[in-house]
């Protein structure tokens, strides 16, 4: 299993490939972005392969891309993956969808005899480049065993939910749904502290060694507010599409979340305020901004 394709070359994609190209893997690399495949090939992959070729000569096909539709068309379009696929491939999406096209994806693939993993990641730019990503993978057993090798090139923390293909990405969701309140937490703490003339700086060495302490307040905070710098690591409007599938995946379970509800809202006001291409951190900004305009 020495050659992979990776489809998605953008900001967690690039990083991904790269380091499968440090553990000595054959990589054929594919983007959009003809700056981001350039990158890819000047740190030793493979461009200008047409899909299916790629998929031809590739044991693996890893991706990693920014939407439900995205994964939708590469994997079950008239010219995607799973009907190039070859029997015995191991298709692997990176990508947080909605759970039910994990599941279309998988039954397609199984009748062409090809295995596929739902295996969404957490940690960020950072996690992706530094190769410590959380992998949360749903589907066969067998095909994780089979893809460790993979995984262990890009990530740190690799686990198997179960054998329900969706189910790494209901863990992501739930992973993220948590991220939205302790962002939404992080943006008003912050700017009640602010207001009341308290040194930020200061206040999150007191919080860092107190329970009011979080990986999300460090990340934020250290990152992104305190140098003003909102340029992303992961999309404010990337952060609203999986608050929807979580509150999609409530539904579907008949589960009420009400502060859930007022979440999504939150984030949403964000995007249509013109928000949403930059850090979800940037919540701090906007509900800076939007207080000083009411006073």
């Amino acid at each position: 299993m020495k050659k992979i394709g990776f489809i998605g070359l953008g900001n967690m994609g690039l990083p991904m490939s790269k380091n499968l190209l440090l553990a000595n893997f054959t990589v054929y690399g594919m983007d959009l972005n003809k700056d981001a495949e350039m990158s890819f090939y000047q740190a030793g992959g493979t461009i200008g392969i047409p899909v299916e070729k790629m998929v031809e000569l590739s044991d693996v096909m890893v991706t990693t891309l920014p939407s439900s539709n995205a994964v939708e068309e590469v994997f079950l379009g008239k010219k995607g993956l799973v009907n190039l696929a070859k029997p015995g491939t191991l298709l692997i999406d990176t990508s947080t969808v909605a759970p039910e096209l994990n599941i279309c994806i998988e039954e397609a693939a199984k009748s062409k005899g090809v295995d596929f993993l739902a295996a969404p990641v957490s940690g960020g730019v950072i996690g992706a480049v530094n190769r410590t990503l959380t992998f949360m993978v749903g589907g066969s057993k067998s095909a994780f065993d089979k893809a460790m090798t993979v995984f262990q090139a890009m990530g740190k923390n690799i686990f198997h939910v179960n054998e329900k293909v969706d189910s790494g990405t209901n863990t992501k969701l739930i992973n993220n749904l948590l991220i939205g309140f302790y962002t939404a937490g992080v943006s008003e703490a912050l700017h009640l502290a602010q207001k009341s003339n308290l040194d930020l700086e200061q206040l999150f060495k007191m919080l860092s060694v107190s329970y009011g302490q979080s990986r999300i307040y460090e990340r934020n905070y250290k990152s992104f507010i305190a140098e003003n710098n909102y340029e992303p690591g992961f999309a404010l409007k990337l952060l609203l599409k999986d608050l929807g599938f979580a509150l999609d995946l409530a539904k579907k379970n008949n589960v009420e979340l009400p502060v859930s509800k007022i979440l999504f809202d939150l984030y949403a006001e964000a995007e249509k305020n013109g928000y949403g291409e930059k850090d979800m951190s940037v919540l701090y900004k906007k509900i800076s901004e939007q207080t000083t305009a009411h006073m």
